[in-house]
This record gives structure tokens, C-alpha cells and sequence, in this order.
């Protein structure tokens, strides 16, 4: 009985192998080196890669490098919805005829490396699945898995080599910049080799599969990730250099190195991921990098006519739902884009959440413009922009019985957020965010809630 099993199985493969190569000569489609093109053609690890995704009914899920679909097909009805990016314009063009009529199954004819990624948080949850080119998985992979991302678990299968770097440990030849962009944000586990026989055409190396898995942001503190990029980058510039000779003059390398128990000698191919973050927290110069709220704050508590009666501490403010003041501001950039903030986890409301690009309490005595002013130059690094008034929000239970005002303002160059206070930030088109907040409510602190649908009801946004 194994050996029939065995014969069957080898015949199917067979059988689904002759007719990928039939779909690509009846399409002219001559598989590019240059592209790295080398189609997965054993149904049966084909099968067994989707299983390791773990699809639910309840899932979207996004699929870069599809190709003739021998991975699609296994997904197609059996999640909420499929997303197909294939930069191969001939093969985006076979799998709309393969599924077409599918509602649930959306194809872009787009390179991975360049897709816009946001229009993906309004389909959360979110898994990614790629059968990537050799030529360009690492670029696919920065676009779709660096923070922020959407996603809750990936599946992807590169060669065995870049594979091997990614989940590589520290003291080892593959242990670099890839390894640690990636293991900061994932949990990665390799899971099997993947012979040459598997593909057509027959690459000259082994490939590799690994399911990631989002770290929790709780696991370690909070940290600058484009400081910890920068940092990681000028260590393994050159790896067998000590890294008081490569990383930046201030803070001096020894007073870091003693601080943080590590040997003045330390190369950067011997520090763990937990100690490269500590690095990157100890050449943090922001002010507020260990502040993610004071709660000795004092704020001036206002009747429902926003007139002050009295004065309070933000934790006695926010325990006896006392009526207060706050402000929020949009951000647009040059595209019309509006900047969102994801809060810090140790924020005391709503951690984790998506909100306004700032927002804050009032000092006491502070006016709602001096606030405003001052915390875009606080949360964002914006030293000055012209701000506008757009909306005037009631106290309630979504704003937190805030007197919210709510301004706008154009800002064309970068942003610098306080680590503490903000775990994430990202331009958005205004169309996204309203499918966003329509699909996923609950993504969102509550008082952006008010602001958006204000500004956008008043048409200021």
C-alpha cells in the first residue's frame, strides 16, 4: 500500500508538472533568470507550505510571487479573502483567467518590492505567503514585513542560504543585518529544505521554508527601530572590526560598553538581538525616550462650557473621569497623505492603538494652540508648522471626557517620535483610513474615532 501511495503521489506530481509547463508555453512565458523564476511545481510541498500557514475562515491573506497559482489554489474559498501581487504581467494576466469570477480573490499586476502595503491593515487579520524570487526576496521582504506591518504570521520560501541568514545566531558566518532586521520584529523558525527536483526550471541550489511569527512589542523595551537600523548597519559594515571603531563618537564606546556589561572589544557579529536593542536605547538621544507619560501632570479640570473649576493630577483625571482638556492635530504631507501614530504599549490608555499623528492633554494654563504647537514638536520632532483649527469636539466617553479641539497642517519633511510614547508611525491616504476605520474600529483609539469622522464630515480632511 506505501508503494501505491508512493506511485500515485509521483504520477500527480508528475501530471501537475507537465501541466504548469503546458500553461506557460501556451502563454509564451519562458521563464526569466533575471526575474528568478522557478515555479514550484510538487503539489505536494505545495500543499504542505499552506498548511504551515495555518489559513482560517476569518483570514486574509497576501500572497506575493503566485505565479501559475500552484500555492493560490490551495487557499482560493477556503479564506475570507486572497490577494495575489505577481510582477510577471503575463502570468498576472492567466491568473485572473484562473480565478476569474472569484469575488474573493484580488490580483495586482505590481512588483513586490514596490507594493503599497497600506491598503492591507483594512483587511486585518492578515497572513503572508510568499514563494519568493531569488533575485529580489529580501527587498519583498523589507516592504512587507518591516514595522509597521498588518500581518500576524508569514510563511515564506527563499533559497536555503538567505534562509539560513535570517534565522542565523550571533557568532556565526550567516549572523549579519538580515538576521537582525528580521528577528527584531519575528520570531523565525526554519522548517524544511526544499530539493531543486521541486521547481521548474531546476535552480542549482536548495531552497528553503521558515514560518515567522510578530514578536510581542511587550518582549523587550521600547526602542528607535530607524536608530537600531543605522546602528546594525555601520556594525557589520565591516564585521570584524571592534565596534567602538564603527558606531557613532557620543555616547564614547567604553562608558556604553561598561553600562551595558559588554567587552570594550565586542564585535558586532557577537551581540545578541536583546543586547544590539540595548545599544540602540543607550545611543537614543531623544529627551522623552523613557517617558511614555507623567502622571504627576497637571491639567486644569473645565465644567461642560469648558470653564475651569479646579485643578488635578492626570491619574487623578483619569480615575474619576474628571472633564478636561486635549488637543489633536492631522499631518498631511505633500501627497495629502495624514500621518497615524501607533501608541506605545505603556502608554496608559489605549496602548497599542492607532491614533491622530499627535494628540496630548493641556497643561494647566497652557491655551489648545500652545498645546498643539508643542506637542508636534514633542511627539513628531516638527519644530514649527503652520496649524489650523478644523473641528471642536463635545467631552464624551469615546474622547475620555476631553474638550478636544482639533487642528490641521501641512509637513513636508521627516518625523522623529519619542520610542516611549509611540511604537510606529505612517502616512496614509485619507481613502485608507476611512476603509480602515470602517472594517477595523477597534484598531483605534477611540477619540481619533471622533476626530476623523469630524474631519471628515466637515470636509477638512
Amino acid at each position: 500500500m506505501k508503494l501505491a501511495a508512493s506511485a500515485r503521489n509521483t504520477y500527480a506530481g508528475n501530471m501537475i508538472q507537465r501541466e504548469i509547463i503546458r500553461i506557460l508555453e501556451d502563454h509564451g512565458i519562458r521563464p526569466s533568470k533575471q526575474l528568478g523564476q522557478n515555479f514550484l511545481v510538487d503539489a505536494n510541498i505545495a500543499r504542505w507550505i499552506v498548511e504551515q500557514l495555518d489559513p482560517q475562515p476569518h483570514d486574509a491573506v497576501v500572497e506575493v510571487g503566485p505565479g501559475t497559482g500552484a500555492l493560490s489554489e490551495h487557499l482560493a474559498g477556503k479564506v475570507r479573502r486572497l490577494i495575489l501581487v505577481e510582477f510577471d504581467a503575463r502570468l498576472a494576466a492567466w491568473l485572473r483567467e484562473k480565478f476569474a469570477g472569484r469575488e474573493d480573490v484580488e490580483i495586482h499586476h505590481a512588483d513586490g518590492a514596490k507594493f503599497d502595503a497600506r491598503v492591507l491593515f483594512k483587511h486585518r487579520p492578515v497572513k503572508f505567503l510568499g514563494n519568493l524570487p531569488y533575485s529580489s526576496g529580501g527587498a519583498i521582504l523589507r516592504n512587507f514585513l518591516n514595522r509597521p506591518h498588518p500581518f500576524e504570521r508569514a510563511v515564506i520560501m527563499l533559497q536555503k542560504e538567505v534562509i539560513d541568514r535570517i534565522a542565523a545566531s550571533p557568532g556565526s558566518k550567516d549572523y549579519g543585518v538580515l538576521s537582525l532586521r528580521i528577528q527584531s520584529g519575528w520570531h523565525v523558525e526554519p522548517l524544511r529544505t526544499v530539493p531543486p527536483g521541486a521547481f521548474h526550471p531546476r535552480p542549482h541550489i536548495d531552497s528553503g521554508v521558515a514560518v515567522l511569527r510578530p514578536r510581542d512589542p511587550a518582549e523587550f523595551a521600547p526602542y528607535d527601530a530607524r536608530l537600531f537600523d543605522e546602528l546594525i548597519r555601520r556594525g557589520f559594515a565591516q564585521r570584524r572590526k571592534q565596534l567602538g571603531k564603527q558606531l557613532p563618537a557620543d555616547p564614547p564606546w567604553p562608558e556604553v560598553a561598561e553600562k551595558l556589561g559588554l567587552p570594550r572589544t565586542a564585535r558586532a557579529e557577537e551581540l545578541t538581538l536583546a543586547q544590539w536593542l540595548e545599544v540602540t536605547r543607550a545611543y537614543d538621544d531623544h529627551p522623552l525616550k523613557e517617558n511614555a507619560q507623567h502622571h504627576g501632570e497637571v491639567f486644569d479640570i473645565v465644567d461642560e462650557n469648558d470653564n475651569v473649576t479646579d485643578t488635578a493630577t492626570r491619574a487623578e483625571v483619569h480615575a474619576g473621569s474628571l472633564m478636561h482638556r486635549a488637543v489633536h492635530v492631522f499631518l498631511r504631507n505633500k501627497h495629502g497623505d495624514v500621518l497615524l501614530q501607533q501608541r506605545s504599549i505603556l502608554k496608559d490608555v489605549h496602548p497599542g492603538d492607532w491614533d491622530s499623528s499627535v494628540s496630548g492633554h493641556l497643561d494647566s494654563g497652557e491655551t489648545y494652540e500652545q498645546a498643539a504647537h508643542r506637542e508636534i514638536r514633542e511627539e513628531m520632532g516638527v519644530a514649527s508648522a503652520e496649524l489650523r483649527e478644523i473641528a471642536r469636539i463635545a467631552p464624551c466617553e469615546n474622547t475620555g471626557w476631553e474638550h478636544v479641539r482639533l487642528f490641521a497642517g501641512d509637513h513636508r519633511g521627516p518625523v522623529r517620535f519619542p520610542c516611549s510614547e509611540i511604537q510606529a508611525a505612517q502616512w496614509f491616504p485619507p481613502a485608507e483610513i476611512d476603509a480602515w476605520t470602517s472594517s477595523r474600529p477597534a484598531d483605534f483609539a477611540t477619540g481619533f474615532l471622533e476626530c476623523w469622522r469630524a474631519a471628515r464630515g466637515g470636509g477638512a480632511i
